[in-house]
């Protein structure tokens, strides 16, 4: 009976020891998994605080990743055979200079479409030029029907034009001149924004103006022929487009009025007299 009561005592003694272990144990790891996770967490707040301090650091792992992703995308691309598919941009139509005539009012929309079908031009980015005119216009006190009539004649409304001196653009501004007015816009090449030039443009039309005294002898300076006998009929082919733009707007018939026959025998296409142009109000 001693023998046996003592083996009965010693399995609980065992038991007891067993369990007490394996209680360390678990009471053990619950710590260590505490402790663990507090150091992930600082862990992350750290890379957190280092990411939110370190903005270079932060753009150029957020560049590598997107171009990372962006190889991935044409290397699917080109595997499936669809070679153009990489060279989606959904943001494309943010540098878009269009509009919806619709969404303009009416004097506006008018315009837009006589222009567009006038010089053969798409509605949607003549009705944004439109739109710009009359903001541009009302700031700098020039009428809106005018900037549209020096684009119409000095380029036909083609943001690509040049003159054989360097007259760029919708408006034809001389670039190499009036360098310092781009500067606000990040360099001459925005000379080829449509909206650059638009309102470069104006700001040189409005100097033109001022410096002549009167709208007609303006237009003189801004061609370039301020010193010339003539300007071969510029200034009369800007307003009388302006004079048609208004008919338009008040929805009357445009009739121009009569000019002597050497004039209109004289009249060109948009004369640009280079020489003088290149030296306007450098």
């Amino acid at each position: 009976m001693t023998a046996r009561r003592d083996f009965v005592s010693l399995t609980r003694g065992a038991a007891a020891a067993a369990t007490l272990f394996v209680k360390d144990i678990g009471q053990g790891l619950l710590v260590v998994s505490h402790n663990t996770l507090a150091l992930l967490g600082l862990a992350v707040v750290a890379v957190l605080l280092m990411f939110s301090s370190q903005a270079d650091l932060r753009h150029k792992l957020e560049t590598e990743a997107f171009g990372w992703l962006t190889a991935r995308q044409e290397a699917r691309a080109e595997a499936s055979g669809n070679t153009l598919a990489g060279l989606s941009e959904p943001e494309a139509l943010v540098r878009a200079t269009a509009a919806d005539p619709k969404d303009l009012p009416r004097q506006q929309a008018a315009v837009a479409m006589w222009l567009s079908r006038r010089y053969k031009v798409a509605p949607e980015p003549i009705s944004r030029l439109v739109q710009e005119a009359w903001t541009v216009g009302q700031r700098a006190r020039v009428e809106p029907t005018l900037i549209l009539a020096i684009m119409a004649i000095e380029s036909g409304f083609n943001p690509f034009a040049q003159s054989s001196v360097g007259a760029q653009g919708l408006m034809q501004v001389m670039t190499r001149v009036h360098d310092d007015k781009y500067e606000a816009f990040g360099g001459n090449l925005a000379a080829f924004d449509p909206i650059t030039n638009l309102r470069v443009g104006v700001q040189v039309l409005k100097e033109c103006i001022q410096r002549a005294g009167s709208l007609e002898d303006g237009l003189r300076y801004y061609v370039g022929a301020a010193n010339l006998p003539d300007d071969a009929g510029y200034a009369n082919r800007v307003l009388a487009e302006h004079e048609q733009m208004k008919s338009v707007i008040a929805g009357r018939a445009y009739t121009p009025p009569a000019r002597p026959v050497r004039e209109a025998a004289a009249s060109a296409p948009a004369a640009t007299p280079d020489p003088e142009r290149v030296a306007l109000l450098n």
